[in-house]
């Protein structure tokens, strides 16, 4: 029998369950050539979707405190993934931009994942692959909320 959430503590349970499932099995198929953590990913990924950023806007999109953020651009930096340079007219502060190895790195992580995902939205019929266009940007705002 499949359970339905028909409140909204029970749908808040069952999407939470998705997701973090869902999440867990697309972490499964990183490119085996990227050895990056999945934070260090996501900040890759957000310099990608928004292109050059400051520490303190990284920490900010993560959530995460600018010291830590700051030791993830060090180790991705050290890596290749990013470069930093001087803001152009705040010479305290640093912009941190993608090279091209980082920028191919979060290419092919992203092509492996969306690879696996289109097989799996094969599986399913019109109507559901209909009901997750229509999710999709609903799950885009809840997850920037804060």
């Amino acid at each position: 029998m499949e359970k339905v959430a028909r409140t909204d503590a029970g749908l808040a349970s069952e999407l939470r369950m998705s997701v973090m499932r869902l999440r867990r099995r697309l972490a499964n198929e990183r490119d085996p050539g990227n050895d990056l953590s999945i934070p260090m990913m996501a900040v890759l990924g957000g310099l990608f979707r928004y292109g050059e950023l400051t520490v303190g806007e990284l920490a900010q999109l993560e959530r995460v405190q600018p010291p830590t953020m700051t030791r993830k651009v060090n180790g991705l930096e050290e890596a290749g993934h990013v470069a930093r340079r001087p803001h152009e007219s705040d010479g305290r502060v640093v912009v941190v931009t993608l090279t091209d190895h980082g920028r191919e790195t979060v290419l092919a992580d992203r092509k492996r994942r969306d690879e696996w995902l289109s097989r799996q939205l094969r599986d399913l019929t019109p109507a559901e692959r209909q009901t997750l266009r229509a999710a999709a940007p609903i799950l885009q705002k809840l997850s920037e909320r804060d």
